[in-house]
């Protein structure tokens, strides 16, 4: 799991601040994306299930660089999620972290162009590459 920043794990400056709409069942898990990625200067929205990350994407779709979430959540899982950002054209970035995923349904992320499918524990440098990338 991320770590706070420590000499060893410090904030990283991104090119650019980022909103980002995180969504995880796990609240501690949100809670530490959010704060570690504040402190990298971006902005995070986080949100315990897919309908209300949803709910919030459809509030304002280009309100957000990048959506990171679980596959698996409560009332609307990481999948159906993406499906319906792709009905209304959601131009940001589509991270999805699962601790398990089968060959198909990666498949199917795929076929969705998610810009990167990746395993759980998040682990906090490898998500600020891929952020700093953006």
């Amino acid at each position: 799991m991320s770590e706070p920043a420590t000499k060893s794990n410090p904030p990283m400056a991104p090119k650019r601040a980022l909103r980002i709409l995180h969504v995880d069942d796990m609240r501690q898990l949100c809670d530490i994306v959010r704060q570690s990625l504040g402190r990298d200067g971006h902005i995070v929205e986080s949100f315990a299930d897919g309908a209300s990350a949803l709910a919030r994407i459809k509030e304002d779709p280009t309100g957000f660089d990048v959506f990171i979430s679980d596959h698996h959540m409560p009332k609307m899982n990481g999948l159906e999620v993406v499906r319906e950002l792709r009905k209304i054209d959601f131009n940001g970035r589509i991270f999805i972290f699962s601790s398990e995923i089968d060959e198909e349904v990666n498949d199917i992320y795929l076929q969705l162009k998610v810009d990167h499918v990746l395993p759980k524990p998040i682990l906090l440098p490898e998500l600020r590459q891929l952020l700093a990338e953006i």
